[in-house]
C-alpha cells in the first residue's frame, strides 16, 4: 500500500497552499518544482568515506507506519547503514501533527545529525521542525516540506514519486487491458493535493492524447474514501456496459471492486494506483483488477538518506528528486512488489500463484 486512506484525506486538507500542478506531462513539486530523476543523485568514494569517518547519527520521524512508511523506511536504515550513519530513533506519530511535533523534541535529546520526516501538516509544520533547524540538524523531507522553508538553507531536500509517470503508465495499462479500446469510468480525488492531483490528470490526459478508440463516459470526483462505495454503486448502475474504472488509489478501488462483484459483473477492469493486497490477488486470481502501478517506495528512503548524509560532507542535493514507477500486472507481480517494496509478495498472493 502506498499512501493510506487517512493519509490522503487529511493531506487533501492542508494542500491548498502549495498545490503544484503539472504541465505539458511533467510531474511537479509541491511548490511547483521541477524534478530530478533520484538516480542522479549520487556520492563519490571519498564522499562516502568522509561521511563513515563522520561518526553521523540519524532519526526517523514518521507521520504514519503503513506498508509505504515501511518500505521508505527500510531503504532509508539500509542506506544509512552502508554509509556508516548510526539511526538513534525512530518514532510514528499516528497521523497527528501535535504527537509529530513532540517526536522531533523527543529525537532532539540524542542529538541527531539527521532528521528524515513526512510532514503531517505541511501549512503548521515549521514549528515542529524549528528546533531541528534552530540546532543545525540537516533535514530531509518525503512528498512536502514545511511552509516558509528555503529549499538548500533550511532543508536538503523533498524526495517523491514521478508523479505524471504514475498516472501515464495507468493509461497504458488500462489500454493494454483492454485491447486499446472502450468505455471507460474515471474516478479521480476532488480534492486539492497535488500528489492525487497530477497521478489522476496524467491519466486522463494520456487517454485523451494517446487511445483515440477509448473514451471517458463517466466521470465522479472522490473527496471522501469512505463514500468510494456510493460513488462507485452510482456509475456502475448508470454505465453498466464500462470497458474499464480508473480508481484514484488502491482503497477506495476495493470499493468498486465489490460493487462490480456484487452486480455479477466480471468484464469491467480496474486500473488503480498502489499496491495493496486485496487488489492484487483479485488480479492474480483474474478477477476485475487488471493493474495496480505503484512507486518505488524503498528508493525514496534510499535517495532521502543518501542526500540528507551527502549534505553533511558538502554534496548538494536538487530541491526535489523523484523515483521510477512500475505497473505490475498478475505476470509481474512478484517482481513488482519486490522492486516497489523491497520484500517478498505476501503469502496469500504467492499461493495464489501457483
Amino acid at each position: 500500500m502506498h499512501r493510506s486512506v487517512k493519509h490522503f484525506a487529511l493531506l487533501a486538507t492542508v494542500f491548498a497552499a502549495t498545490s503544484g500542478f503539472a504541465a505539458d506531462g511533467k510531474t511537479t513539486g509541491p511548490h511547483g518544482e521541477t524534478p530530478t530523476p533520484a538516480g542522479s543523485l549520487t556520492l563519490t568514494a571519498e564522499q562516502e568515506q568522509q561521511i563513515k569517518d563522520g561518526k553521523f547519527t540519524a532519526a526517523l520521524v514518521w507521520h504514519e507506519m503503513s506498508e509505504y512508511t515501511n518500505a521508505v523506511n527500510s531503504g532509508a536504515q539500509d542506506e544509512f547503514k552502508r554509509l556508516g550513519v548510526e539511526v538513534v530513533a525512530q518514532t510514528d506519530a499516528g497521523f497527528d501533527a501535535a504527537r509529530q511535533k513532540a517526536d522531533v523534541e523527543t529525537v532532539l535529546a540524542k542529538k541527531p545529525s539527521i532528521i528524515l520526516s513526512l510532514p503531517v501538516d505541511p501549512a503548521s509544520a515549521a514549528v515542529v521542525y524549528d528546533p531541528a533547524r534552530t540546532a543545525g540538524v540537516k533535514l530531509a523531507f518525503v512528498d512536502n516540506s514545511p511552509a516558509g522553508y528555503e529549499h538548500g538553507k533550511d532543508y536538503v531536500t523533498i524526495v517523491s514519486d514521478d508523479l505524471f509517470q504514475m498516472g501515464n503508465k495507468a493509461a497504458v495499462a488500462m489500454a493494454d487491458a483492454l485491447g486499446g479500446k472502450g468505455k471507460l469510468g474515471y474516478i479521480y480525488h476532488d480534492a486539492d493535493f497535488y500528489v492525487t492531483n497530477q497521478r489522476d490528470g496524467a491519466f486522463k490526459s494520456t487517454i485523451e492524447q494517446d487511445y483515440p478508440d477509448m473514451k471517458i463516459v463517466a466521470e465522479a470526483g472522490m473527496a471522501d474514501p469512505a463514500r468510494s462505495e456510493e460513488i462507485a454503486q452510482g456509475m456502475i448502475t448508470q454505465n453498466p456496459d464500462l470497458d474499464g474504472i480508473y480508481v484514484t488509489w488502491a482503497e477506495p478501488a476495493l470499493s468498486v471492486l465489490s460493487t462490480l462483484r456484487g452486480a455479477g459483473n466480471s468484464h469491467t477492469k480496474i486500473v488503480t494506483l498502489d499496491l495493496n493486497e486485496p487488489a492484487a490477488l483479485d488480479m492474480v486470481k483474474g478477477g476485475n483488477i487488471a493493474a495496480l502501478v505503484a512507486d518505488e517506495a524503498y528508493n525514496i528512503g534510499v535517495t532521502a538518506a543518501r542526500a540528507a548524509a551527502g549534505s553533511l560532507v558538502g554534496k548538494k542535493a536538487e530541491p526535489f528528486l523523484v523515483v521510477d514507477s512500475l505497473a505490475v500486472t498478475k505476470a509481474s507481480v512478484a517482481d513488482g512488489w519486490k522492486k516497489s517494496l523491497n520484500k517478498d509478495v505476501p503469502a496469500t498472493i504467492a499461493d495464489a500463484m501457483k
